[in-house]
């Protein structure tokens, strides 16, 4: 019933800029928090960046001050700036969700499919 589809990803050098979107699609009563994970080649998957629906935002610390994340609730959509990036940073990026359908139901976890970061010089 929901579809989060993620786009922005590519090839990048060191010291560039990237710009990820995710936009959610389908029957949607509101939308919680949203999410950025990433997984690099043979790692876990871990959080790289989250925000509220009021927009407070968190950051893992190997991304403060370099990612920003954001949102526009109008368009269902979360972003994630990636700027002065690192080899490091490599890795499909994976937006996610908590997603109601109607007033006072559960809370649904939606995943993307994921977009491909490729940080090399």
């Amino acid at each position: 019933q929901v579809q989060l589809v993620e786009s922005g990803g590519g090839l990048v050098q060191p010291g560039g800029s990237l710009g990820l979107s995710c936009t959610a699609s389908g029957r949607i009563f509101s939308i919680n928090d949203m999410y950025w994970y990433r997984q690099a080649p043979g790692k876990q998957r871990e959080l790289v960046a989250a925000i509220t629906s009021g927009g407070s935002t968190n950051y893992a610390a190997s991304v403060k001050g370099r990612f920003t994340i954001s949102r526009d609730n109008a368009k269902n959509t979360v972003y994630l700036q990636m700027n002065s990036l690192k080899p490091e940073d490599t890795a499909v990026y994976y937006c996610n969700a908590h997603v109601r359908l109607y007033q006072g139901s559960y809370e649904y976890n939606y995943w993307g499919q994921g977009t491909r970061v490729t940080v090399s010089s």
